[in-house]
């Protein structure tokens, strides 16, 4: 039998949390498990219903979705995946969000299939941005701390071989390992292998956090892109 994706939705208005179940819960593979009104109430549900994935909304009274998240991403917090919900693309919270832990945003006036297919990416433990606004968003929110890069963040990059660094600045551009295969004329399983190494050197949890970290860095300035 196939393992249903469990998804908890935290979100202050019932409008949006009721249709996102019901589309949800008409895909293959993905069953709402609870609904939650803000941060608080989604946390004590995830520890109770161990969700795989959360839709959470980015701003809600009482506890909203940055502090949750950050809450549910801590080393000693949930396994749970974070997809942060928003209705415009360039939300100032956006990147707080990703900083915060997040696996990914999308639009709430996403289409179902859209809205299924982000759950199952960020489920299989891929990040996942709304499609053809990843770098406009990375580059928006990132300039003034490329301006002035980390000195520990900048060190870290040290750590890092010189391909692994190449690798990790086209994750930044947006490039799929695919699409960095192609670029560095490798194995796309090449690719794979190097971002796995990035992500445990660097300490971090996705290639979402990968991006922003390269962006933080100083290794990828929002200019180039």
């Amino acid at each position: 039998m196939t393992t249903s994706i469990r998804v908890l939705i935290a979100d202050d208005q019932s409008m949006v949390r009721q249709g996102f179940t019901v589309l949800l819960n008409a895909e293959p593979g993905i069953e709402v498990v609870g609904q939650a009104v803000d941060g608080e109430d989604a946390i004590a549900q995830i520890a109770e219903l161990a969700p795989d994935v959360v839709l959470m909304d980015i701003r809600m009274p009482g506890l909203g979705g940055i502090e949750a998240t950050r809450r549910l991403t801590e080393p000693d917090g949930a396994t749970v995946k974070v997809l942060v919900l928003t209705t415009f693309d360039l939300d100032e919270y956006v990147y707080e969000a990703l900083r915060a832990g997040a696996s990914g945003f999308l639009l709430k006036d996403a289409s179902a299939e859209e809205l299924a297919h982000a759950v199952r990416v960020v489920a299989a433990g891929d990040a996942l941005l709304a499609p053809n606004i990843t770098k406009r968003l990375i580059a928006e929110f990132s300039r003034v701390t490329a301006a002035a890069p980390r000195a520990p963040l900048k060190d870290r990059v040290g750590d890092l071989t010189e391909r692994e660094t190449e690798v990790l600045a086209l994750i930044a551009q947006g490039l799929s390992n695919g699409e960095i295969a192609t670029r560095l004329v490798v194995a796309e399983q090449t690719v794979k292998t190097h971002v796995g190494r990035i992500l445990l050197k660097l300490g971090l949890r996705d290639r979402t956090q990968a991006a922003v970290f390269a962006f933080e860095s100083g290794l990828v300035r929002p200019t180039a892109l």
